[in-house]
């Protein structure tokens, strides 16, 4: 995947309704499940029971957070845009949010996205709404949708 570079925030503004490049593949694997529920304090057996998840759940093998998919949105859209003259950049939050589907230890997850909105937040800074899709490898419906809102300052 090529990372789009734009050099300041008026080529950005262009961007508005575009499609992001798609992200690479990303595979989830236990140590980052295990990492999350470290965190998080979430250490249901569906997550960190390796055994029990085998033989018990539904799906046969440990699942990730749900909430583990939408912590990597700021990361993988960093991986697929660069605005050259932004200093900082903040999560600022989520308008919605659902995962349709469970993501399955060792599953490949990447970012399809694009830029919803952008407004003025100040006068050196942005807030842009970024509608974002990850999907899984081999799967017809995707971990995560999120509308997901963050800040630029130059």
């Amino acid at each position: 995947m090529a990372k789009l570079v734009v050099d300041d925030f008026k080529g950005f503004r262009e961007l508005v309704g575009k499609q992001l490049p798609v992200g690479d593949w990303l595979t989830v694997t236990q140590d980052m499940i295990n990492d999350f529920a470290k965190a998080t304090g979430d250490f249901q057996w569906i997550h960190v029971d390796v055994e029990k998840a085998t033989k018990h759940s539904p799906f046969k093998k440990p699942v990730a957070h749900g909430f583990m998919s939408v912590s990597m949105l700021s990361k993988m859209l960093e991986e697929t845009i660069q605005v050259k003259s932004v200093q900082m950049g903040v999560n600022y939050g989520l308008n919605k949010v659902r995962f349709p589907s469970p993501v399955v230890v060792n599953s490949k997850l990447r970012l399809v996205g694009h830029i919803a909105n952008i407004e003025d937040y100040g006068e050196t800074s942005l807030k842009i709404t970024w509608n974002c899709t990850v999907e899984i490898e081999g799967s017809e419906k995707p971990a995560c949708f999120a509308e997901f809102i963050s800040l630029m300052f130059e």
